[in-house]
């Protein structure tokens, strides 16, 4: 098996590629897709019958530059103009759900939100009741602050 990986190296550098593919799919970051494109581009020496030390430097070179000039386009493609993305629970401020369980001016009650229930206050002076819509205008650790839509 060894033997027949070291005259056809384009298959070793494809298998590395696809390995980079798979490993990429649980980050999604596109930082290990530069090596997959690294190894991409070692395939066409390899079939020219370069030595391996080049087929390395051309996988090298070109991950590399990779990162430098394909992913942050992807990463500008994938995030739009946002620098800072909101995530887990930021993300949640300005969201809409429907109050599940009555949220008084003094205490709290619960709202849900894309099916998530989620302990809520009010800056409401009335009582918030069950089914109407509310907007998330703060949170504090897991308790939501939210107001009449």
């Amino acid at each position: 098996m060894i033997e027949y990986l070291t005259e056809n190296l384009w298959l070793l550098w494809t298998i590395i590629a696809m390995v980079c593919l798979i490993i990429e799919l649980g980050s999604g970051d596109f930082f290990v897709t530069c090596f997959a494109i690294g190894a991409l581009c070692s395939i066409i020496p390899s079939l020219a019958a370069a030595p391996f030390w080049l087929q390395v430097l051309v996988f090298a070179v070109c991950s590399v530059l990779s990162i430098l000039f394909i992913r942050p386009s992807l990463l500008r493609h994938l995030h739009g103009k946002e620098r800072e993305r909101a995530s887990n629970a930021e993300a949640l401020i300005g969201r809409e759900g429907v109050v599940i369980e009555a949220v008084e001016p003094e205490g709290s009650g619960y709202v849900r939100i894309d099916g998530d229930e989620w302990k809520a206050v009010t800056t409401e002076a009335d009582t918030l009741q069950k089914g109407e819509r509310v907007r998330v205008v703060a949170m504090e650790s897991i308790v939501l602050t939210v107001e009449r839509v």
